[in-house]
């Protein structure tokens, strides 16, 4: 495992969550707490979580949906989470994605002011199963084995990425408005967000946080990582690691 300060991780951001096209929404408190509620799974399976299974869903996701298998990913009680790395272009750049790295987590929350994104969790990287195609051996589901794309059994090349310590759920969500964007993010090509007039600042987001990619590199901008990780502590008091 390479180690490193929390200034020289790179930072990867997931959309994660189920968003506008959905019927469900993750709700937001009036105290800044939250309910990430995870999307439906496309396949069922008998591993396969249902929303009526996560005690947090209960409360907040009406009953005619318990019974429906949903994609619990991210999962915060072993630090999992999953993505089509192999075949899916929104999460090729997760491919990048190494043991000391953080992939970072915003999701759409929908509060009494009406929608937001927010940072809701992050993942420090300790292990990775990369493209995976059979069953793994038993040593590997001990560590993999409560993760989404695992628990469907659908072999067909994913990743599993495990966090380990500094690995969270926020207690509250960081939301990101143009400020903080503005401040943190950069495109592909490495310049500032453009906000054209005709999209609001929730689209603009949405749209730039659609594909998974490293949104913060240390070696490339110290900076914006030492603010990121301020922003963190400030808000959530997530980090420092040794």
């Amino acid at each position: 495992m390479r180690h490193c300060n929390e200034q020289g991780r790179r930072i990867f951001l997931a959309n994660v969550g189920v968003n506008a096209a959905h019927r469900l929404v993750s709700p937001l408190r009036d105290d800044g707490s939250f309910t990430l509620v995870t999307i439906p799974e496309g396949h069922d399976g008998p591993r396969v979580v249902r929303y009526g299974d996560v005690d947090a869903f209960r409360s907040i996701v009406p009953e005619r949906y318990w019974a429906m298998p949903t994609h619990y990913d991210p999962e915060f009680e072993t630090n999992t989470y999953g993505d089509n790395c192999a075949w899916a272009p929104r999460a090729a750049a997760l491919k990048a994605c190494r043991e000391g790295d953080v992939i970072a987590f915003i999701a759409r929350l929908v509060g009494c002011g009406g929608p937001v994104f927010a940072l809701v969790g992050l993942l420090a990287i300790e292990a990775v199963l990369r493209d995976v195609t059979a069953e793994p051996d038993a040593a590997t589901m001990t560590r993999f084995g409560a993760n989404a794309h695992v628990r469907r059994a659908k072999w067909d090349g994913f990743w599993v990425f495990a966090g380990g310590h500094g690995s969270r759920l926020f207690p509250r969500a960081v939301v990101i408005g143009r400020e903080e964007a503005e401040l943190l993010f950069r495109d592909r090509t490495g310049a500032a967000w453009s906000w054209p007039a005709h999209r609001t600042e929730l689209q603009t987001i949405g749209s730039y946080t659609r594909s998974c990619r490293c949104v913060i590199d240390p070696s490339v901008d110290a900076s914006r990582a030492e603010h990121f990780w301020a922003l963190l502590r400030e808000r959530v008091g997530c980090g420092p690691w040794p």
